[in-house]
């Protein structure tokens, strides 16, 4: 079984439960290596450099179908590609270690990104928010604690409990701070 399937293994019914429904997620993306991209219809090439990206999603019509799409995605499946997440899962230097989630009903994804991008990270400009007035969907830091805790502040800004899936991890772990410490080691 392949890392990206490790990360959410549909036969454990708490993931299952987590997965049900509507809500918005975040991928935890690593970029191995420094790496130009061509994103979107109009193929603006972008240069991603190494380190850790945290790209914000939403799934409003259903948060299992999504997540698995985007890991497909990073296994090097072909698929038809839709949105700008799309274009960089394609690259072989780039991998999901990550995924953190909460179910809701309401559009958060453009709140999580502004608590993101108030939180100093770089962003790629114009990248994930095509159809919002966000400046961006997608947030970079080289160390991958410093993103995750980004991310999971922003979450709890946003009036969200995160259910946090990494790479090789069987079952999800509710956000607790003491998991916290672990979570952040473990992807």
């Amino acid at each position: 079984m392949s890392s990206c399937e490790d990360i959410l293994s549909l036969t454990d019914h708490e993931t299952e439960a987590v997965l049900e429904g509507r809500g918005v997620y975040v991928l935890i993306l690593k970029v191995s290596r420094e790496t130009v991209v061509e994103i979107g219809r109009a193929r603006r090439r972008i240069r991603f450099k190494r380190g850790f990206y945290a790209y914000v999603g939403s799934a409003l019509s259903g948060l299992e179908h999504r997540i698995q799409r985007h890991l497909r995605s990073s296994q090097g499946e072909t698929k038809k590609k839709h949105w700008h997440i799309d274009f960089l899962l394609a690259s072989p230097a780039v991998r999901i270690v990550a995924v953190i989630l909460a179910q809701t009903k309401e559009r958060k994804e453009c709140e999580i990104a502004s608590h993101l991008l108030r939180n100093g990270l770089e962003f790629v400009r114009g990248f994930g928010c095509s159809d919002c007035g966000c400046e961006s969907h997608l947030f970079f830091s080289p160390q991958r604690s410093a993103l995750l805790s980004a991310v999971r502040s922003s979450f709890h800004a946003s009036e969200l409990t995160p259910s946090f899936f990494s790479a090789g991890q069987r079952r999800h772990r509710r956000d607790r701070q003491s998991q916290a410490h672990h979570e952040t080691e473990s992807c």
